[in-house]
């Protein structure tokens, strides 16, 4: 239990009245089903409050006056049916109504400083309105709901960065979203009729294979995430045969994440296909009792990555939002290899979007990269939507991300003694990253055009080309 969760008797005692507490989780209580007004003795002081795994349905009346500094509001895996009224508080950034029975938000309910907005897996058939008088939010999830339509005014939302659609019942996505917000670089929208039409028209690539289960040792856990669990495992091809190969398995499980269904991200990973600058995907896995692995959705076999890859970020944290963080263990990169490394995951953007698949999530956390050999290889497909000719706008959406992972990845090259030929490659890259976040959304890059400027900065085909940046 961490310092800052607590039980309900903890709370009802008055023990922790005076403790001037900023943060309070109280431990997961189905049964509490009225708000403890013990919390209000925090008054001023409280500025994080986690109230998730409770039975609570409403708000009081005094919620916003006794508690005039709270910043972050977690009411996830309750019993609200309809969006309380907080259009009062006037310091809530984040607000989490994750797995309620939530049907209605109705207007001029949310905080006008809301930055930060979780309402995955609920009912909802519309967004308020009203949602334009929240001009600081960057950051809105609301995968798995009823939603087929967003309101006109979201546009007026210019800081929208990151935008989770996926698993409702769009059958075409609003035009506005590919053109009306300069910032938004995080895009998902798969498991919607729109999306589902759209893979009709895509197959498999060839030479994937069926993989038996048997055929597959499991020997340690590589990762945990939302969607399922990364193992290390040796692949035995052949039956008859005493080869085994060290392969990664991912067997996806559960049923919806803040990015969407598991599904949904283990088709998206197959139709991908191979490229360089993506983890190799050998096959799919087959002949697994779903009795035994209960929730199992289905498995894919990859290669394992070599030694001396590392995560190249680390994922945004409540403060940051929708940056990642970086920390010194990232840092060091000579300039030529980070220009080496970013042509690979342009160019596996490029083959993505060539398959009309959007990643939805390409970010420095998503990348494993080697300092030494100057590669990277992007994954975790979890916000990946395979898109159609209607949704055309979607790639620009993304190079916007790209754009951002160039500027983090120029913050973890060493600047003291750059020679001329590394200054003129920042100059390139500091001018390619403001083209590809561009607030024009339409005269952005493609994947393609990054590709070739990036490869004219490390001389491509023998040919020194930095392109020219205006003074």
């Amino acid at each position: 239990m961490s310092n800052d969760t607590y039980d309900l008797e903890a709370l009802q005692n008055g023990s922790l009245a005076n403790l001037g507490l900023t943060k309070f989780k109280l431990i997961p209580t189905p049964s509490l089903t009225v708000f403890p007004d013990e919390i209000f003795t925090f008054g001023p002081s409280l500025t994080y409050l986690d109230l998730s795994g409770t039975g609570l349905s409403s708000l009081p009346p005094n919620f916003t006056t006794s508690l005039p500094n709270l910043k972050i509001l977690f009411l996830s895996n309750c019993a609200f049916t309809t969006f309380p009224d907080l259009s009062s508080h006037h310091t809530l950034e984040m607000v989490a109504f994750r797995h309620n029975s939530l049907t209605s938000i109705p207007e001029n309910t949310l905080p006008p400083k809301l930055r930060w907005l979780i309402l995955t897996d609920n009912r909802i058939p519309f967004l308020p309105s009203s949602i334009s008088s929240c001009p600081n939010l960057e950051k809105c999830l609301l995968a798995g709901n009823n939603l087929s339509t967003l309101p006109p005014s979201l546009t007026q939302c210019q800081n929208l960065t990151l935008l989770r659609l996926s698993a409702n019942n769009f059958s075409s996505l609003p035009k506005f979203l590919f053109t009306a917000f300069p910032k938004l670089a995080y895009l998902s929208f798969a498991g919607n009729p729109c999306s589902l039409s759209s893979r009709k028209a895509h197959k498999l690539p060839f030479g994937l294979l069926d993989i038996p289960y048997s055929s597959l040792a499991i020997s340690r856990v590589l990762g945990r995430g939302a969607s399922g669990i990364i193992s290390q495992a040796e692949w035995k091809p052949s039956p008859d045969s005493d080869f085994t190969e060290d392969v990664a398995v991912k067997m996806f499980r559960g049923s919806l994440t803040s990015d969407g269904r598991p599904e949904d991200e283990m088709e998206a990973v197959l139709l991908a296909g191979s490229h360089e600058s993506l983890i190799g995907v050998v096959g799919k896995v087959t002949g697994y009792s779903e009795g035994e692995r209960e929730g199992v959705k289905g498995g894919i076999v990859m290669s394992l990555v070599p030694r001396g890859y590392e995560v190249l970020g680390l994922p945004p944290d409540l403060e940051s939002c929708t940056r990642d963080r970086f920390t010194e263990g990232e840092r060091g990169w000579e300039m030529g290899k980070a220009v080496e490394m970013l042509t690979g995951i342009a160019g596996a953007g490029a083959h993505l979007h060539g398959r009309r698949i959007c990643h939805g999530d390409l970010y420095a956390h998503n990348i494993l990269a080697s300092k030494e050999d100057g590669h990277g290889l992007l994954g975790d497909f979890g916000a990946a939507s395979v898109y159609g000719e209607e949704e055309d706008g979607v790639e620009r959406v993304e190079v916007a991300a790209f754009g951002r992972l160039v500027g983090d990845v120029l913050g973890l090259v060493e600047e003291g003694g750059e020679g001329e030929r590394e200054r003129a490659m920042r100059r390139g890259l500091e001018e390619l990253q403001r083209r590809c976040e561009d607030g024009d959304v339409e005269g952005r890059p493609d994947f393609d055009e990054v590709v070739e400027v990036l490869r004219g900065m490390l001389g491509w085909r023998g040919v020194m080309r930095i392109p020219e940046v205006p003074n």
